[in-house]
This record gives C-alpha cells, sequence and structure tokens, in this order.
C-alpha cells in the first residue's frame, strides 16, 4: 500500500535545507548563475520578515521536496491569493505523488483561507511540469507575459521621480 505524503512548514533552523532546494531546482532549470541568495537572506525574509513560507513534502521524515510561496491580491477578485514561486521535489522521488501533494496542500490552504486563486510561472521549455500541471486542470494564462525590473533597472525606475515630472 501506497504511503500518504506527509507535509511540514519549514522553520528558522531548515534555512540551510531550503537553499539546498532553491539550488536543485536552478541546477535543473539551468539557471545556477542567478541563485544569488544565502541562508542569512532567507532567513530575514522568510522567518523573520515573513514575506513567505516553505513547505516541505516529507518521505520517512526526510525533506524530499518543498514548495515557497507567498500571498498577493486581486484586485478582480477583491481577496488574496497564493503565489507558488518555487515547487521541486528530488529527481529520485517524483512520481510517488509529493509535487501533487504539495499543490494539493497549497491548495487547501488558499481554500481555506478564502483565497482567491492558486498561480504559479513554467519555463516555456519545461514540457514534464507542463504536463503535469494541465493533467491538474491547471490553466496556462494566454495573453499574458511576465514583466521584471531587476538590478539596475529596479534602482533606476526607483530613482526616477525627477525623469517623470519633466
Amino acid at each position: 500500500m501506497k504511503k500518504k505524503p506527509e507535509f511540514r512548514f519549514a522553520f528558522p533552523e531548515d534555512t540551510g535545507k531550503i537553499l539546498f532546494f532553491i539550488k536543485n531546482l536552478a541546477r535543473y532549470e539551468k539557471l545556477e548563475d542567478e541563485v544569488v541568495a544565502t541562508e542569512e537572506l532567507l532567513r530575514e525574509w522568510i522567518f523573520e520578515k515573513k514575506k513567505a513560507e516553505v513547505l516541505f513534502a516529507l518521505e520517512d521524515g526526510k525533506e524530499v521536496g518543498f514548495a515557497l510561496f507567498f500571498y498577493n491580491f486581486s484586485t478582480f477578485l477583491g481577496r488574496a491569493g497564493i503565489y507558488l514561486e518555487d515547487l521541486f521535489v528530488l529527481p529520485e522521488y517524483r512520481g510517488r505523488g509529493y509535487g501533487k501533494g504539495l499543490l494539493r496542500e497549497l491548495a487547501r490552504i488558499a481554500v481555506k483561507q478564502r483565497c482567491g486563486r492558486l498561480e504559479w510561472s513554467c519555463l516555456d521549455w519545461n514540457r514534464p511540469s507542463i504536463e503535469f500541471y494541465l493533467s491538474l486542470h491547471a490553466q496556462p494564462m494566454k495573453g499574458w507575459t511576465v514583466y521584471r525590473l531587476t538590478g539596475n533597472s529596479l534602482k533606476n525606475m526607483a530613482g526616477s521621480d525627477e525623469e517623470e515630472m519633466q
């Protein structure tokens, strides 16, 4: 008989595990060069400033997957939603229901807190994940493109008040 997946929220002492999962996800996505997060930064932003939460999937007490999420807000729905920033299951534990279980747990949290939606992004080339999400009846957002300001572009935008006035 298949064991029911177990889940738990992360604690500050799990910061090293969170970074481990982030680095493994980045390796899978071929984005290792972009990881600048440190344990200190994660501890500050997740646990001290409480800007995100982490849920672990467990097998026999061992963390085998994680989901990092935070709350956003839909003005159209007039309520909060959950944005899933990262979902990753270690390769040797895939196909055992941990990814689906993490999404189910997030859906339960969203429903319990009366959130209007659960959403996330997926890289266009990641066919295995896309197929997985479609199998769960998740809908791609056609006609929407994600835009981002980071680094110097973000700093330049933050200091652009005088430019706007002219």
